[in-house]
């Protein structure tokens, strides 16, 4: 999705979760900074033509683990809950607020990370992005800067079925995803509902 295309969304996000939009232009201007090197091409050549299942994080996932197939993209902690099943994640998307040294382990054996800069993550991202020894993705929400993109999708779970769509991924396939939880804060409650409001936009009626 263009950011032209995209923006008019995130404007609506913003204003309906009184978001700062300054906040993530500082967040992503900062991750750009901290990436040394551009692995687009690596996460594009991953998915493109290739059966993808973008994995959630919710309680289902383990009774759903028989859907995982093909590529395999982890919404944040979601990619612990594969290791524990002994699946490797080929991906995953986390504005770190999941992240533990497992995931720096992962990446160091082959797991793409795609971080996600927004204005409540700056002291995650100091910590975290030059730990990593392995291949970095960056992305953001608002407008796109050099190794920092913006696919599309607001959530980690539906910006990793924006990412699969955007980078033509030949099937995509949802595991763990329940956009339906009641038993959640106001906050979490907002995001299920844009999440299941944006993946609409992009054929997935969850």
């Amino acid at each position: 999705m263009k950011f032209a295309d995209w923006e008019p969304h995130y404007c609506e996000i913003l204003e309906y979760f009184g978001f700062d939009r300054a906040g993530d232009d500082e967040a992503a201007l900062l991750l750009s900074s901290l990436l040394d090197r551009d692995n687009l091409l690596s996460l594009a050549s991953l998915t493109e033509g290739n059966e993808v299942t973008v994995c959630g994080n919710a309680p289902r996932l383990k009774d759903e683990i028989g859907k995982i197939h093909g590529i395999v993209f982890a919404a944040d902690a979601a990619a612990e809950v594969l290791d524990s099943h002994g699946i490797f994640p080929d991906v995953i998307f986390t504005d770190l607020d999941g992240a533990t040294d497992r995931f720096i382990e992962l990446n160091r054996e082959g797991t793409m990370i795609v971080i996600h800069a927004h204005g409540d993550n700056i002291p995650l991202l100091k910590h975290w992005v030059p730990r990593f020894p392995g291949k970095v993705v960056g992305t953001t929400q608002s407008a796109p800067l050099p190794r920092v993109y913006n696919f599309g999708g607001f959530t980690d779970g539906d910006r990793a079925v924006f990412t699969a769509d955007e980078l033509g991924a030949s099937h995509i396939t949802l595991a763990g995803f329940d956009l339906d939880d009641k038993n959640v804060d106001p906050l979490k409650r907002g995001k299920l509902f844009w999440a299941r409001k944006l993946l609409a936009l992009i054929g997935h009626d969850v």
